[in-house]
């Protein structure tokens, strides 16, 4: 029997990934469902030296919130070692407050050793951060606030 009192307080929401274009399509979305729209370039951001010049313009993080709906994406900044294709451009966004209470999650959707592109959670300028593709092919983000 699963226990609902034992789980940690986490979100999950979609999570797209464009190429170029996230400020385009968001902006679409936000016209479409209203609410508020928060759209960060990477260049107005403190992780703009980990990334080329030419990535500077890019959507780092975009928020859409409109009653329960909630969106959250990005421009992809992995290219060109991994390209966006069809199937790569969405996934499941765990947010959370504690490292601990996401390394939980993520240990047991990591689930050993058979997952791609694996980031193990760590410290960003942003809070904390990981990813990976789960042994069924699903993408998972994980970010959480930064240590205190």
């Amino acid at each position: 029997m699963f226990a609902w009192y034992n789980c940690p307080v986490l979100n999950a929401t979609p999570f797209l990934l464009f190429d170029g274009n996230c400020a385009e399509a968001m902006t679409f979305y936000h016209d479409c469902l209203g609410g508020d729209l928060v759209l960060t370039k990477l260049g107005d951001t403190p992780m703009k030296d980990q990334f080329p010049p030419e990535k500077h313009a890019r959507i780092i993080n975009a928020y859409l919130k409109s009653g329960e709906i909630e969106i959250s994406a990005t421009d992809w900044m992995a290219s060109p070692e991994f390209d966006p294709i069809q199937g790569n451009t969405s996934a499941i966004f765990i947010t959370g407050e504690t490292y601990d209470e996401l390394k939980t999650v993520f240990d047991k959707l990591k689930d050993g050793n058979n997952n791609t592109r694996l980031q193990d959670l760590h410290d960003m300028p942003f809070g904390i951060y990981g990813q990976f593709y789960d042994k069924y092919g699903t993408q998972w983000i994980f970010r959480g606030d930064k240590a205190a």
